[in-house]
């Protein structure tokens, strides 16, 4: 029985909606303009004596040109790439005064008259300009009429192809990247060329393919600087020239060898010049299981064992933490070696501007940073020992995941096999061992999650920031990650700080809770106090209370958005207090309870959701802010709650915990 046969898709590219058509308003001049652009070169193709093409390209004029415009373009290439990388480099990632006017000089060869650029060469580089009077008084070079000259021409109209690709490239690369390499100790030339270049090579290869046809066609420039000598400066564009004096067969056949090079490269090309497409981490495919097997296979999809970690320090290695951070953020950091500080807030409230100025990375903020005895505020970021995760991992999308584990120890001076031995431990550590040698597109979100993490934990950091390192990880793999951070975090001779939504974490990983907010810390005390006391409403929704702000009174709290709690507590009057009440201190009744409760309001379920073996109820009401409860699946089929019943809630007041603001 023949199976049914199945049509493949449209390509991406083709699909159109039903009944749409191109507007003939527009249609007709797009294939008027095709037309137009597609005329001359039919005109050479027609025009071209195809029995003595192959008579006209090897003749001795024509063969001496040819060398001479491919050593000229070659040299053009190489000049360009000394000077323009270093250039497209500047305008992508610093910001200077002039920027804009140094632009406009890049973009100037590109929309200047060739002509009028060969003289402004001459009154720049010739003998009687500015520059090369000096030169030739001072090293005997004379550029004018000689083959370098042909290669400063080229230079000079091809070149911004280069930076323009390039600086298009460079800033469409996420900076997360280079910032990750200079925290594990790279510098920024080791930055540059292991991490930057690597990245963004298809936007360099594109524009070095177009500078260096460019460069090969040059024309007015060469012939007004550099003169029509022949075997000296008389290239093919400059050789056209001249047969169309004397032999226009000859100089079609020349122009068709100059026309297929020119379409050749740009068909190679296939649109990448503008470099809008360098970040090859932005789309990875990757698996979509985060327990998915390695190669070789492993049996089942369970997590690989991964055993604990009791130090990754010599013991009497100990660095103290004190830092002084202004700016957005205003606060004063201080802990002991082995310390564990979860920093939690809401969005917003300046987490990863506090990690991003302990590195020394923003402008936001600056941080008087002092680890262990030595004051490292002045000290680049790839000097000062603290390596960090950020949000994404930031792996760097052309080395392995061996490579990168091993990419700090190798910047800090670790022979290549010692610093592969150890990343491959850290990779076994972390669960991801037989994962070594697949690049990050290779790696599920997790997986790379875990790399990031063995990166950050192998480079023998004084300070180690992590940004969520294991909000991408899923249930099982965070216990098991958790247990190995644990474990090395037990065993650490520095400070921790981890940003986290999770307080599970922040309760099981860290030593101390810093609340911040607006940039200001609310609360730095142990997780058990921050549990039963926490100072931030946001932080005591986050750890599942209710939280409801308001001002002290005689008998409780008189609440910011209307309405009076009552409370067995007592603050001083006028004191700005946040009441926290557990969920599960909170009753719900079809009918107005009576006896000892003496907070009672209605409301109105608004939603339900599960929480573990429990439903979690939202009431909202006209006389409180709104109140979450937890009850059980039972209790709420009794009561028949569903969204929209109307339903009284009680909370004894002595279920209110008051905390000074």
């Amino acid at each position: 029985m023949r199976s049914p046969r199945t049509l493949a898709p449209p390509p991406a590219g083709r699909l159109r909606a039903p009944g749409t058509r191109t507007p003939l308003a527009l249609a007709v001049p797009a294939l008027v303009a095709i037309a137009f652009l597609l005329m001359p070169l039919a005109g050479v193709l027609a025009r071209t004596p195809w029995n003595d093409l192959g008579t006209h390209l090897t003749s001795p004029d024509v063969l001496e040109a040819l060398r001479l415009s491919l050593v000229v373009s070659f040299c053009a290439l190489g000049l360009s790439l000394l000077l323009g990388v270093p250039l497209a480099w500047l305008l992508a990632r610093v910001s200077f005064r002039g920027k804009a006017l140094v632009r406009s000089l890049v973009l100037l060869p590109m929309v200047l008259p060739p002509t009028v650029g060969g003289v402004a060469l001459l009154l720049g580089f010739g003998r009687r300009g500015l520059l090369g009077g000096w030169l030739e008084n001072t090293f005997g070079i004379v550029l004018p009429f000689h083959t370098s000259g042909a290669v400063v021409a080229a230079t000079f109209v091809a070149m911004p192809f280069l930076v323009i690709s390039l600086e298009g490239t460079l800033a469409g690369l996420r900076t997360s990247y280079e910032e990750t390499a200079a925290s594990l100790g790279a510098s920024p030339v080791r930055v540059f060329c292991t991490v930057t270049l690597p990245m963004v090579a298809p936007g360099l290869a594109a524009g070095a393919a177009l500078t260096w046809a460019r460069a090969l066609g040059e024309f007015g420039a060469t012939i007004t600087f550099a003169g029509n000598l022949p075997g000296t400066t008389q290239t093919l564009p400059l050789q056209v020239y001249l047969l169309l004096q004397g032999s226009p067969e000859a100089a079609t056949s020349v122009s068709l060898l100059l026309l297929v090079i020119a379409m050749a490269v740009l068909v190679c090309l296939r649109g990448r010049w503008t470099g809008a497409t360098t970040d090859r981490a932005a789309r990875p495919v990757r698996a979509t299981d985060d327990n998915a097997p390695a190669s070789p296979p492993a049996t089942g999809t369970e997590e690989p064992v991964i055993e604990p970690v009791t130090t990754s320090v010599a013991p009497q290695e100990r660095w103290p933490l004190h830092a002084e951070v202004t700016g957005f953020n205003e606060l004063t950091l201080d802990a002991g070696p082995g310390t564990t500080i979860a920093v939690v807030g809401p969005n917003g409230a300046g987490k990863t501007t506090l990690l991003r100025a302990l590195l020394g990375l923003t402008p936001r903020a600056r941080a008087t940073l002092r680890l262990g005895d030595t004051d490292v505020t002045t000290l680049p970021p790839h000097r000062r020992g603290v390596a960090w995760v950020p949000q994404d991992g930031a792996l760097f999308p052309h080395l392995s995941a061996l490579s990168n584990t091993a990419y700090g120890l190798r910047a800090h001076g670790t022979p290549r096999a010692e610093a592969r031995r150890v990343a491959q431990l850290w990779l076994d550590r972390l669960g991801v061992g037989p994962l070594a040698h697949r690049k990050p597109a290779q790696l599920s979100g997790g997986q790379a999650q875990r790399v990031a993490l063995a990166r950050a934990l192998a480079a023998r950091p004084r300070l180690l920031l992590l940004d969520e390192p294991l909000a991408a990880l899923d249930q099982t793999t965070r216990a098991h990650v958790r247990h190995t951070l644990r474990g090395h975090l037990a065993g650490f001779g520095g400070v921790c700080l981890i940003v986290t939504h999770d307080p599970v974490e922040a309760v099981s990983l860290a030593d101390r809770v810093l609340v911040l907010d607006d940039g200001q810390a609310l609360q730095d005390a142990p997780p058990a106090e921050v549990t039963r006391h926490p100072r931030s409403p946001w932080v005591a929704r986050m750890l599942g209370r209710n939280a409801w702000p308001g001002t002290a009174t005689g008998d409780g709290l008189a609440l910011t958005g209307g309405g009076h709690l009552v409370a067995a507590d007592r603050l001083p009057d006028g004191a700005r207090a946040l009441a926290i009440i557990a969920p599960e201190a909170v009753s719900l009744h079809l009918d107005k309870p009576t006896g000892s409760p003496r907070n009672v309001w209605p409301g109105t379920v608004r939603e339900i959701t599960s929480a573990g073996s429990r439903l979690r109820i939202l009431v909202t009401s006209d006389e409180a802010p709104d109140l979450v409860a937890e009850i059980t699946p039972s209790a709420a089929l009794e009561l028949g709650l569903a969204d929209g019943v109307s339903v009284w809630t009680s909370v004894k007041a002595t279920e209110v915990s008051l905390v000074t603001l």
